[in-house]
C-alpha cells in the first residue's frame, strides 16, 4: 500500500488507464457524492466487501478512498493480505478531495 496525497493520487491515476477506483464508504456517505467511475465496496459490511474484492483482478492498480483516509488504508491492507499487488490510499479522503465529483 502506498499513501498518496491528493496531487500524487491524481497523477498516478492519470498514468494508468486500466486502474480501478474503489470507494469504501457507506451508502449514506456515497449519497453526498463520489469520485466518478468509482466502484462501491462498503468496508463496514465485511462480508460484502470481501465478496466484492475477491471478484476483482488482483494484478490491476487500485486507488482506494473513504471519507478521511483511515478506512481506505484498512481496505488497502486487507486487499494486500488476500493477494492484491498495488493499492493506493487517498490521504485525507473524499472530505479533502478537490477533483471531479458526482452527486
Amino acid at each position: 500500500m502506498k499513501d498518496l496525497n491528493q496531487q500524487q493520487w491524481r497523477e498516478e491515476l492519470a498514468k494508468d488507464t486500466d486502474a480501478v477506483i474503489i470507494d469504501v464508504r457507506t451508502e449514506f456517505e456515497i449519497a453526498e457524492g463520489y469520485i466518478p467511475n468509482a466502484i462501491h465496496l462498503d468496508i463496514m459490511n465485511a462480508g460484502l466487501f470481501m465478496d466484492g474484492a475477491n471478484k476483482l483482478d488482483k494484478e490491476k492498480n487500485y486507488f482506494v478512498y473513504c471519507k478521511a483516509g483511515g478506512r481506505s488504508a484498512q481496505a488497502c491492507m486487507i486487499m494486500e493480505s488476500i493477494g492484491f499487488k498495488n493499492t493506493y490510499n487517498l490521504m485525507g479522503g473524499f472530505s479533502q478531495w478537490d477533483g471531479e465529483t458526482t452527486i
